[in-house]
């Protein structure tokens, strides 16, 4: 999540929801939240927690300055369909580490000025499923998780190893992580784990210790993601570190597949799982779509392709089109992907007749061509290496190369100034296969 508004803490409303319990009482964008209940709120957790109750005394200040308390009566899971120009309300908690694996640190000049803040706070957890370190929580930070029942939250652990960890994030505090995670789950807190693998650093060994102490908290700690580090080419005077290639890729996919068959035998899951990066680095087949029990960890990147292809599968056993003319689709992709792209590619052309399907792997000269997933493609880069190319009669990109709610690049280019430079329309496609194949038809 790219946050807006960083700096401004007032309750301030944003939008309101159509047939919402804030439209019938005429509550307006602009009016401000002053209190439920006598309550100030001061975030968003303690905004939902408050709103749960059946009967409410809600303080609005509306934009002229007068100050209305509306009486509601309501049912207990009814929201007031109310959205904030803040989204959590108060200022987001920024990242106080300095991780040997940080992405936001090898970030060039020139892109979307929201991509450089680093948040590191457990309302974005719990509400947009952002990773946080618990590296700066205070002890009433902890407790307000605690009381507020904020959960599942989004962890990012990486080691369990308290030196280690204070060495990997550059942050005295950052060795408290275990202690806080079981404070967590024995109040009935869930937890998801992240682990950024980096090769000699927190790998094997290490990981076995890791992954060890995590299972000793499930159910709490419903599942743990293990990703590999990425490494643009902007690492001047950052850590030295390597990354993965296809032996040593291998060796991971296989120490995780035997941890995995330990655990399905001990408690009933698999557990951990790795992003889909490890098995096309390593050339292995991706695993079966029942091995990633329910894709709980798929915005990491982890079962990403199984779920897509069978989602494409069950389209195509439905969909046999013949187009009434010629038609050909271009489709833009990272390296990760593109072998996959092309093999699901004719799959649908053997499904529609008079379509023909293009596929170019876009190289990632802007971060470094050892960034090769798609969400990272930015528009210089495919214009700089399609614009000389006859694309036919559209180009399909992911949706994921483009910010969450506004159709802009992570070089500042929108999608229709990349419509304009290759003179082509251009579909953004989601990851779920049905809008794939539709997007290619249409």
């Amino acid at each position: 999540m790219e946050l807006k508004n960083i700096e401004e803490i007032k309750n301030i409303i944003s939008g309101v929801n159509k047939g919402s319990i804030a439209e019938e009482l005429n509550i307006e964008v602009g009016d401000i939240l002053l209190s439920i209940n006598d309550k100030k709120i001061e975030d968003i957790i303690e905004y939902k927690f408050y709103i749960s109750d059946e009967y409410l005394e809600v303080e609005i200040q509306k934009k002229d300055g007068e100050i209305y308390i509306y009486e509601i009566e309501k049912e207990y899971d009814e929201d007031l369909g109310i959205e904030f120009i803040n989204p959590i309300i108060d200022k987001a908690k920024s990242c106080r580490n300095k991780c040997i694996f940080c992405f936001i640190d090898q970030l060039p000049k020139g892109m979307r000025e929201t991509l450089y803040f680093k948040d590191d706070d457990s309302r974005l957890s719990f509400l947009q499923g952002n990773f946080i370190t618990l590296t700066n929580m205070s002890e009433d930070d902890i407790q307000k998780m605690i009381q507020y029942r904020i959960s599942p939250v989004n962890i990012s652990v990486h080691t369990t190893d308290p030196d280690l960890r204070i060495k990997m994030l550059n942050n005295k505090n950052a060795g408290k992580l275990y202690d806080i995670m079981k404070r967590l789950a024995d109040a009935g807190i869930e937890m998801n784990a992240q682990i950024v693998l980096c090769p000699d650093v927190n790998d094997k060994e290490n990981l076995q210790r890791t992954l060890n102490d995590l299972s000793k908290l499930y159910p709490h700690v419903r599942s743990v993601a293990v990703v590999p580090i990425g490494l643009t080419k902007y690492r001047e005077g950052l850590f030295d570190a390597k990354i993965y290639d296809d032996n040593s890729s291998s060796e991971v996919i296989e120490f995780i597949h035997e941890f995995q068959k330990r655990r399905l035998d001990d408690i009933g899951t698999r557990f951990v799982f790795l992003s889909d990066e490890f098995y096309v680095m390593a050339k292995k087949d991706i695993p079966s779509y029942e091995a990633y029990e329910g894709f709980v960890q798929i915005e990491n990147g982890v079962g990403l392709i199984c779920k897509f292809e069978r989602e494409i599968d069950d389209y195509l056993k439905k969909t046999f089109v013949k187009l009434k003319k010629q038609k050909t689709v271009s489709i833009a992709t990272g390296k990760s992907a593109y072998e996959f792209i092309k093999n699901v590619s004719l799959k649908v052309m053997n499904n529609v007749e008079n379509l023909k399907i293009n596929v170019y792997n876009i190289k990632n000269e802007y971060f470094g061509e050892t960034i090769t997933v798609s969400g990272l493609i930015t528009a210089t880069d495919i214009i700089n290496q399609l614009k000389d190319t006859e694309l036919g009669d559209k180009l399909i990109i992911p949706r994921a190369m483009l910010k969450s709610d506004e159709a802009i690049f992570l070089d500042n280019i929108t999608l229709d100034e990349l419509q304009e430079r290759l003179d082509i329309k251009i579909d953004a496609a989601k990851n779920e296969g049905a809008d794939f194949v539709k997007k290619l038809i249409k």
